[in-house]
């Protein structure tokens, strides 16, 4: 059993940035694979980030590539999302989730186990 929590959501203005973070209890992050999805009003939940076996692999959406980071804290069993640049369109309410067997494409909200609650970005232009 694992349980997630998100926080770090908030308003800022197109350009700004903002820290996700999520934590988790039950296993550690570093045993299964972390990932960030995101879900605007009207869509679909899509793929934002991802990150396995430790930190040693990363994985990022396009539109989240140069401007989004993911880490990971394993002392804090925490996963970190950095998100720099932000757009109008970066508008969504961020999932983490856990995917515990790590088989699965990171890609693929089907792949994962746990959800967390959400927290809602709100870019400005």
């Amino acid at each position: 059993q694992v349980q997630l929590v998100e926080s770090g959501g908030g308003l800022v203005q197109a350009g700004g940035s903002l820290r996700l973070s999520c934590a988790a209890s039950g296993r550690t992050f570093s045993s299964y694979t972390t990932g960030w999805f995101r879900q605007a009003p009207g869509k679909d939940r899509e793929f934002v980030a991802a990150i396995r076996e430790s930190a040693v692999y990363t994985y990022y959406a396009d539109s989240a590539k140069g401007r989004f980071t993911i880490s990971g804290d394993y002392a804090k069993n925490t996963v970190t999302l950095e998100m720099n640049s932000l757009k109008p369109e970066d508008t969504a309410v961020y999932y983490c989730a856990a995917d515990l067997d790590s088989s699965g494409s990171v890609r693929y909200t089907g792949s994962y186990d746990y959800w967390g609650q959400g927290t809602q970005v709100t870019v400005s232009s």
